[in-house]
């Protein structure tokens, strides 16, 4: 059984279809026995957690910290994959931005979150973005979520 919270003290409203994107997304990748967080910000707070964790003093829409990558993140027969942070207002602005609903852009953070947290990496080679970004699109597709 795979658990997940989100943490919304943001007040971001209508999100709940994120349930059923995550649960296409662990079925879609093999994932079971795993637990993780999502947690909406807004700006100040996703730059803050930039600035201090990659080095980087500016908003960016999702940062995600993969507890796998320390130790071996299994307590109990349970995966703790780790926690995404979704920075919402960066959410809406790239929604519009690319012409597509929150839905999307949201379901699209929160996948490409939760990929980063399973061992995907789209920064070290652009076969690897590849592989990363048609595993989101796939998904997405899957969850009936277009552009």
């Amino acid at each position: 059984m795979n658990i997940h919270e989100i943490n919304n003290e943001y007040g971001y409203e209508g999100y709940e279809y994120l349930d059923e994107v995550l649960e296409i997304a662990l079925k879609h990748e093999h994932v079971e026995n795993a637990s993780f967080s999502i947690i909406f910000v807004g700006n100040e707070e996703i730059q803050k957690i930039n600035r201090e964790y990659r080095g980087i003093d500016r908003v960016t829409d999702v940062i995600s910290f993969a507890l796998e990558d320390f130790n071996d993140g299994i307590t109990d027969e349970t995966r703790l994959l780790g926690d995404i942070y979704v920075c919402i207002p960066r959410m809406k602005e790239q929604a519009l931005e690319y012409g597509h609903s929150e839905k999307r852009e949201l379901s699209f953070l929160c996948v490409h979150g939760l990929l980063h947290l399973l061992g995907y990496d789209h920064t070290k080679s652009k076969e690897e973005e590849k592989i990363m970004f048609s595993l989101q699109e796939e998904i997405l597709n899957e969850a009936g979520i277009s552009r």
